[in-house]
């Protein structure tokens, strides 16, 4: 019998209600919801932050303070807040998660609350094992006040009191810790907590007798010079992150009833590192790790700020991620941009140290945005074979921009390359290949090319053909040695003379030597597949040096066992000079020349040569 049909035959049924086991609620939100027991701090802060913003929408002029009491057993918190009714405790301290933001008469206030009463205290029994609330209302003066008082195993009661016991408008909460939580209400920690959370709050808080509350913000606070702001921001900095910063960016967005201030990191920090920012929301400290608050090329900076726009999580310990939050992301993104533009048009001093630590962090951002780009052209340093130099001072000295896609290309080709007068870019670091095929579009006119082996072969010098067929014998020798490796072997004359060989390759050839590798290694079946993949690639090569005088003396053998020995070696060791990772098959023929050169040079010796 299906649901339906036997409620239509058993008639109505009386309604029930659920009961929840509060002690395993509060250890659900310790272990999952909240991060750490210190969140129920913030909680109590923003029940009586928010009491106060609505007692003060109906009466302007009324007080507005907040005092915390500690001594490691227990914790008062009172508030000048809007205060409860009898009624009020009933409907929302016994029903947890309902909100006294959704109560009559206070809606039009509610964008200036932060949190529900109910879930408020449910959190601090993370801490406490009894919670006791006596509060009397601002809205029903002739009201008693009231007292409600809840332990860990979700009993309560309620009762009012003499108005002697609460005199004023407001509410106190007293909490008893919970055993092995004391540490939580200890004075020093409670003090710490107040004014991590709730620095930026707009009422007079206070732990005792100690200030908690620092405003205005030390990004809003007049400075008698631009010298000592950018002092003042370095000490709030170094109390918040822990470092000193190259420099301090302004984030303000009113749109979204943002401001705060970006910290630039004085070293450099992987991309790969998730930045953590400080996010307060209407004062409150929401989080210390938002990640998601920044374009992801802004990994340079930590910011603190404050908000009353953004929607945090259930928690209220993260950002949920909405359409304003993307908006936020990218107007936050266009305030570092316009300070880097900013540096580049009046500040090229601090663009050109700040380039020299974060100068990755620069080229993602310019590697979408051509603007930026076009702008740090003449700033952002490349490897080049004419040294460290930006894309601008290469391109007006070479007038073709070569480039290679890998650190082992460059490697290969910068000396030789260099020494033939031909200019190359590094483009094997993170973004510097998209950045330089990227530049024609930023600078018109330029001439950008990949190198490769082909045309570095073609600026090395040809031999002169008598020469080079009196080393026909020679060459072909060469050639059968390092044909089954898949590299020719041609001669060249080319600079410097002390490098007798030089190893090229590009992509197509080191695809070709992987799929001939993994053709040797596979079944049969595999085997033909890989097979039929065989293309024209160009294959690597092993260019000699004619003018190196080694070079000359091995051509001059006429033993093709040594030639071979002799070949293998020099193949071996342009490798190394390139850095290039060794296959199995390199790493066996450099064991094998080493033993064959060491072998001929004992035999030679044993025969008195």
């Amino acid at each position: 019998m299906d649901y339906q049909s036997s409620q239509s035959s058993q008639g109505s049924l009386p309604p029930h209600t659920f009961q929840v086991d509060l002690r395993g609620l509060v250890d659900l939100l310790s272990h999952h919801l909240y991060s750490s027991p210190k969140v129920y701090l913030r909680e109590l802060l923003q029940n009586a932050v928010d009491a106060i913003t609505a007692r003060r929408d109906a009466e302007p002029g009324a007080p507005a303070r907040v005092r915390l009491y500690a001594d490691g057993g227990s914790l008062r918190v009172e508030d000048t807040g809007v205060g409860l009714t009898e009624s009020d405790v009933h409907s929302l301290l016994a029903t947890i998660g309902r909100s006294s933001k959704r109560a009559e008469g206070l809606q039009e206030a509610r964008s200036d609350f932060l949190g529900q009463f109910g879930i408020g205290l449910l959190a601090c029994f993370v801490v406490a094992e009894r919670i006791r609330v006596v509060s009397r209302s601002s809205r029903t003066p002739g009201a008693p006040p009231v007292e409600w008082t809840a332990r860990d195993d979700g009993s309560y009661t309620v009762r009012t009191l003499p108005g002697s016991a609460r005199p004023e408008p407001g509410t106190t909460v007293h909490l008893t810790a919970r055993p092995g939580a004391a540490e939580w209400l200890a004075p020093e920690r409670v003090l710490t907590l107040a004014r991590d959370f709730g620095a930026l709050l707009p009422y007079d808080v206070r732990v005792g007798e100690e200030p908690v509350t620092e405003l205005p913000a030390p990004w809003d606070r007049p400075y008698p010079s631009p010298a000592s702001r950018r002092v003042a921001l370095a000490r709030h900095c170094h109390a918040l992150f822990g470092f000193t910063p190259l420099d301090s960016i302004d984030l303000d967005v009113p749109l979204a009833g943002i401001r705060g201030v970006a910290y630039v990191l004085p070293a450099a920090v992987s991309p790969a590192q998730r930045a953590s920012h400080r996010v307060h929301l209407k004062g409150m400290l929401l989080t210390e790790r938002a990640e998601q608050l920044l374009p992801d090329w802004a990994f340079f900076v930590r910011c603190v700020l404050d908000t009353d726009s953004l929607r945090p999580t259930a928690s209220r310990e993260s950002l949920y991620e909405d359409e304003t939050l993307a908006a936020v992301r990218e107007a936050l993104g266009e305030r570092i941009r316009s300070w880097l533009t900013g540096l580049a048009a009046g500040d090229p001093e601090r663009l050109t140290a700040f380039l020299a630590v974060h100068h990755l962090g620069v080229k993602s951002l310019a590697r979408h945005d051509h603007g930026m780009l076009r702008t740090m052209l003449p700033w952002l340093p490349f490897e080049t074979t004419d040294g460290q130099l930006s894309l601008e001072e290469f391109a007006q000295r070479h007038p073709v921009v070569h480039f290679t896609r890998t650190v082992e290309e460059y490697r290969q080709v910068a000396p030789i390359a260099s020494a033939q007068g031909v200019g190359v870019v590094n483009g094997g670091y993170t973004y510097d290949g998209d950045l330089v095929e990227a530049l024609p579009s930023v600078r018109p006119g330029t001439v950008v090319a990949e190198l490769d082996a082909e045309t570095v072969t073609a600026h090395l010098d040809a031999v002169d053909p008598g020469e080079e067929l009196a080393l026909s014998g020679f060459l072909a020798a060469a050639r059968a040695k390092l044909d089954p490796l898949g590299c020719d072997v041609v001669l060249r004359a080319f600079h410097p003379l002390s490098v007798p060989a030089l190893h090229l390759d590009d992509r197509g050839a080191r695809h070709e030597q992987a799929r001939a590798a993994a053709e040797e290694q596979a079944d049969d079946l595999w085997a033909g597949i890989l097979g039929s993949l065989r293309g024209g690639a160009p294959r690597a090569r092993l260019v000699l040096n004619h003018l190196n005088p080694l070079v000359r003396r091995i051509g001059s053998l006429e033993d093709v066992e040594l030639i071979g020995t002799a070949t293998e070696s020099l193949y071996g060791q342009a490798l190394l000079m390139a850095q290039r990772p060794l296959r199995p098959a390199d790493s066996a023929l450099l064991n094998r020349a080493f033993l064959g050169l060491l072998e001929w040079a004992t035999h030679g010796e044993g025969d008195g040569r």
